[in-house]
């Protein structure tokens, strides 16, 4: 899926949308693709002179690669991060990298979903964390707010 397609099932947009690509590659898993570039907005002052990707965005990144695992059944729903463990931040990740990341459903118990994720430029694990989120029927959400 592409940056376009990706929309239909995820509520982020620019500057959120933080994926380039991403497909389901089984019953339970995805990969997903961001190509660093130098120009991300996280990257201003992450750091001056020396840009890394900040592991809060990896994670972020990790989510929405997981999206496309679950997407026919959060069509109508909006999902909202419940839980980050165990995160690991392995090698930096700077521009001109590619992250890729692979995916993993792990566990469903109704709207929560858990995942495990790990992402690797040139082949080599640069993160890895486990994470939840809820699927939230949209209509709720939006009354929350």
């Amino acid at each position: 899926m592409n940056k376009q397609e990706l929309e239909s099932i995820i509520p982020h947009r620019n500057s959120m949308l933080l994926i380039d690509e991403a497909e389901k590659t089984g019953e339970t898993t995805s990969e997903g693709r961001k190509y660093i570039t130098g120009k991300e907005w996280f990257l201003d002052g992450h750091f001056p002179g020396n840009p890394v990707v900040p592991g809060v965005i990896l994670c972020e990144i990790m989510a929405q690669s997981s999206a496309v695992i679950i997407a026919e059944v959060s069509a109508k729903s909006i999902p909202f991060f419940t839980g980050i463990e165990k995160a690991k931040f392995k090698r930096q990740v700077v521009p001109g990298d590619t992250l890729e990341i692979k995916c993993e459903l792990t566990k469903n118990r109704g709207m929560f979903y858990f995942i495990t994720g790990k992402g690797y430029v040139d082949g080599k694990l640069a993160v890895q964390a486990e994470f939840s989120f809820a699927l939230v029927p949209k209509d709720k959400a939006e009354n929350a707010q």
